[in-house]
């Protein structure tokens, strides 16, 4: 015989509490539950970055903010994964584009592997005087081991960089760098 239904919700709300009185802690103040994480891997930069994106997924700051803050968490994949999308939505940003190479580049381990020449060489197809693209083409060409190829690409853009820019000094040490290769004789031309 089946129990009517009103009994079954008085039998249910009995041992409810039941249950409750026997361990619950009414004394106790009332506490919203911590918000979980979207990814529990996620550093708060990079949660809030997530945040953004939820709210307008063409933000570009936010899909660069979430790219940095995967690659200093050590999830270079997930950078790289990340600006796939970013640059699938959209394709026309020059700096999406150059996140992409710098997420690529931190996934090998600094190598300026061709994927991220790819990046790179559509970022400046976009913007042929953003000065990463340059920079980064002359890494790779160091990396190859040729100095001068490296020393033509940095030459030229320490000679269209500002004498304020950010990236002067990083620029002035890796050309330093490929000088004393060159002097040295290391590489294929030096």
């Amino acid at each position: 015989m089946k129990a009517p239904p009103l009994l079954a919700l008085v039998v249910a709300l009995a041992l409810g509490a039941t249950g409750y009185a026997a361990v619950g802690r009414p004394d106790l103040p009332a506490r919203p539950a911590p918000k979980a994480p979207l990814d529990p891997r996620f550093t708060p930069e990079a949660e809030r970055a997530s945040g953004a994106l939820l709210e307008n997924f063409g933000d570009v700051r936010a899909w660069i903010t979430l790219a940095n803050a995967l690659i200093r968490a050590g999830r270079t994949e997930r950078a790289v994964e990340a600006m796939q999308v970013a640059t699938d939505t959209i394709p026309g940003d020059v700096n999406l584009w150059v996140q992409k190479g710098v997420a690529l580049v931190a996934h090998a381990d600094g190598e300026v592997v061709p994927a991220a020449r790819l990046a790179f060489d559509r970022a400046s197809q976009i913007d042929p005087t953003h000065p990463a693209p340059r920079y980064f083409l002359g890494l790779a060409w160091l990396q190859a081991g040729r100095p001068r190829e490296a020393l033509e690409v940095w030459y030229e853009l320490k000679a269209m960089t500002p004498p304020d820019a950010p990236w002067k000094e990083e620029l002035d040490r890796m050309i330093g760098a490929a000088e004393t290769m060159k002097i040295l004789g290391v590489g294929e031309n030096g």
